[in-house]
This record gives structure tokens, sequence and C-alpha cells, in this order.
């Protein structure tokens, strides 16, 4: 078992519809905030992890070998260590899917990744050091640095890494819509409601 880290629990929650800076919070007012359970419900997973000893951290291991990431990498995103930082920090915050999974683990620093809920509102993700996020083929979402500017992240991959983004719309595309059968199908979504009520 790995080592239990103490630090604050991931948080998420409703965005305004402001058109401020992407790097700023963008909560409603009042906030909103959204559970992990909601989160799971939208096929978002999430661990905390030892970011400090990931290179031998027991618990990333089973996590890698449970799930087939068999690929990693390392990537800085800061104005200093990305070439064509503004244009590439652009492309991020574009709504798009992927074909595959898009695992991110913050080894330091912190930023956004917004999803969509199943009304189409955007829910924002603030992940920080020690974070693994999981996001399934098919979710339409987005990711920017928040106002540190900074975030050093491992990303991992079954196989050889695919980075292609299809920007919306997509709603055709048969990954989209095995994600839209998988998690927002209405009789899905009435069976979880009542559950919260």
């Amino acid at each position: 078992m790995g080592i239990e880290v103490q630090r604050p629990p991931l948080e998420a929650w409703y965005m305004n519809d402001s058109e401020e800076d992407q790097r700023l919070p963008h909560h409603r007012n009042p906030p909103e905030y959204v559970t992990l359970e909601k989160l799971a419900a939208l096929g978002v997973i999430h661990w905390v992890l030892d970011a400090d000893n990931h290179e031998t951290d027991p618990e990333l291991s089973i996590i890698r070998k449970d799930r087939g990431y068999n690929y990693t990498d390392v990537i800085t995103v800061c104005p200093e260590m990305l070439p064509s930082y503004e244009a590439k920090i652009k492309s991020f915050y574009e709504e798009h899917i992927h074909m595959d999974e898009e695992i991110r683990y913050c080894l330091d620093g912190s930023g956004y990744f917004d999803v969509r809920d199943p009304e189409d509102h955007w829910i924002r993700i603030w992940v920080r050091k020690g974070d693994m996020i999981v996001l399934p083929a098919g979710c339409y979402h987005r990711f920017t640095l928040d106002e540190h500017n900074y975030i050093m992240a491992m990303r991992l991959f079954v196989g050889e890494p695919i980075w292609t983004p299809y920007n919306r719309p997509q709603d055709e595309h048969p990954v989209r819509k095995g994600y839209v059968h998988q998690f927002l199908q209405p009789e899905l979504l009435d069976v979880d409601m009542s559950i919260s009520a």
C-alpha cells in the first residue's frame, strides 16, 4: 500500500459564464461544488498519490499494471519550458475529445481540467500535486493552467501514445457516441438523480 498523502481532497465546481482570463477559478456566485461521486458518474476517475516518490510508488505501479498504462512521459507546462507556450495553451483550451483515455498525474504545480455535465454545463476540476485523473475516451473536455502558470505532469497511455484532439462538434463520432451511451443516457441519469434525492 502506498503512503497516505495528507492534503485537501480534489475540488471541482460549476463554472460561471464569464469571459475573463481562463486561468481564473470561474466560480459561480455562490459557488456550486461537485462531488467525487458526480465526477465518477461522468466517467472521471481520480486518485491521490505520493508525487514526491512517484518513481518508486507501489500504488502507482499497481494502477499502471491493472489499467495497462505501459507508456509514460513527463511534460512541464509553463512559459519558460514549453515552446510556443501561448499557442499551446490556446489549443489545450479548445473543447475536444480523444479516441482514448486522457490520463494525467500532477507531479508539481496545478491546473484545471474542465468537463461537461449531462446538461452541457462546464465543471472545473482543480488538479494539484498528487492528483492523478483519468478522463474517459469521448468525454468533451479542455485544459488550462491556473494563475500560477505552472504544472509538471506525467502522461500515461496504453500502447503507443496518440495525442490527437478532435475538436467539438464530434457528436456523430463512434467514440463520442460510446461515451454518451455509457455515461449520459437519460435512463441512467434518472436513476442517479433518484439516488441523490
